[in-house]
């Protein structure tokens, strides 16, 4: 689907930086733009060459394509992963050009720096705007690998704390548990037992009980495309996958300072090799973007635990499959890979931003209810919720779920506004209810 590059062998690397063909091309103006973006050949190929060049468009990418991936090969960092001894590897390559590590440093910056979350969460309730990010996140996880609902019908079942109704809820359902987990294993290391852990709590209901927390037993698993039906990555052999898994977790666990690799980096690769390893039968992306998402805390990036990563990453869905493939068919280099991953928690900071702004212009809104006697802010934020939208119901589960508060409290904060007769207590059953607005809202805010 993507066409393949020129091949050329870099026989000896100095001979090639001074071949003549690198050399024409180190004089073509726009080479620090092509290095910095870093796009493969499918983009290169369509660039201009200038009109005092006296070669041929076609020997003009040529030669281009040359010395890109010359000054590319020279930067290049190495990295052999798996159990030699037995023959079983994989060899991949990574290169982080200005452009990136200026990237890497806004994004140290924002997202590891104790002084920053406090700037940008101070005036948020930081739990319940957690809440709502966990559940971004798991819905658009869910969404990239088919899921097919509403986000209202999903926040919807998540706080109101109901059972899945179909195997897109169930696996929406199943990314939320999986975060949790990860957020209360996030200062712990990666093992085999951990790595089945999430694996089983992604695929629950959704697969097979005999393919759930195990590594997959065929060669039957080919990654294709769902239109043409074309074979796009065929992953290791299921008789590597033991040793493969073992030095990934090494991996993971592991950053010498001799061969330390910026932690950003680092959790991109994660992510990239389990697609490419693909070790599971199914729910390999799931797991994936878990184990980025978990590297990330781990290392101190606290805000990833407030973004939705997998939002983004799902609007711009081609180019994640590109990055893969990008990779794959130049020679295992992941650094395509890395920076779409960097955009990608880029994008996710902004959006946060842009969420925290409008979250402080209805705090605004917000203040007439909290001049309320005797309301609480719980109780002013679900009367806000009311006013947004009138047909909305609520439980004691929900608010639970929502504020992170016991089922006593988030029963007395509703049980008290139904004393105002600011909601209305409506049997469901003998033993559930739900709220709606009451008379007194309708007459005081409406």
């Amino acid at each position: 689907m993507i066409e393949k590059a020129p091949h050329f062998e870099f026989s000896d690397k100095i001979n090639a930086l001074k071949s003549l063909d690198t050399l024409i091309m180190l004089e073509f103006p726009d080479f620090n733009k092509i290095e910095s973006e870093y796009p493969y050949w499918d983009k290169i190929k369509y660039i201009k060459k200038p009109d005092h060049y006296e070669i041929e468009q076609n020997e003009f990418t040529r030669k281009l394509w040359i010395a890109t991936k010359t000054m590319r090969h020279l930067k290049n960092t190495k990295v052999y992963f798996g159990n030699f001894k037995k023959n079983i590897s994989i060899r991949f390559k990574f290169n982080v050009n200005e452009n990136l590590q200026q990237k890497l440093h806004y994004l140290d910056f924002n997202f590891g720096a104790g002084i920053q979350k406090e700037q940008l969460l101070s005036d948020l309730d930081k739990h319940k705007y957690l809440s709502n990010a966990l559940m971004e996140e798991s819905i658009f996880s869910s969404m990239i690998e088919g899921a097919t609902t509403t986000r209202v019908k999903a926040k919807e079942m998540l706080r109101k704390g109901r059972k899945p109704s179909n195997k897109s809820e169930q696996m929406i359902l199943n990314n939320y548990k999986t975060i949790q987990y990860i957020s209360e294993q996030k200062e712990n290391d990666l093992t085999i037992e951990k790595l089945f852990k999430i694996h089983k709590l992604v695929t629950e209901n959704t697969l097979e009980e005999g393919n759930i927390g195990k590594f997959r037993i065929s060669n039957d698993v080919m990654v294709m495309n769902q239109i043409t039906g074309e074979i796009v990555h065929t992953p290791p052999s299921f008789e590597e996958l033991d040793e493969l898994m073992k030095s990934f977790c090494d991996f993971f666990k592991n950053n010498p300072k001799e061969s330390f690799i910026h932690p950003i980096v680092k959790a991109s690769i994660l992510h990239f090799l389990i697609g490419f390893i693909h070790p599971f039968v199914d729910g390999n992306g799931r797991t994936a973007r878990a184990l980025f998402y978990w590297y990330l805390l781990k290392n101190g990036y606290w805000l990833t635990e407030y973004l939705s990563i997998s939002r983004v990453i799902l609007k711009t869905k081609t180019q994640y499959e590109k990055a893969y493939i990008y990779t794959e068919i130049d020679d295992m280099d992941v650094s395509y890979f890395i920076h779409y991953q960097v955009k990608v928690l880029t994008q996710a900071f902004e959006d946060l931003k842009n969420y925290i702004a409008k979250k402080k212009k209805e705090e605004n809104k917000l203040s007439k209810f909290l001049k309320l006697p005797n309301i609480n802010e719980r109780q002013a934020q679900i009367l806000f919720w009311l006013e947004e939208d009138e047909n909305r119901f609520f439980t004691v589960k929900e608010i639970e779920n929502i504020f992170k508060i016991t089922n006593q409290t988030a029963r007395t904060d509703i049980e008290e506004l139904v004393e105002k007769n600011y909601l209305k207590k409506v049997s469901i059953n003998k033993k559930s209810f739900n709220y709606w607005k009451g008379e007194n809202f309708e007459t005081t805010f409406m």
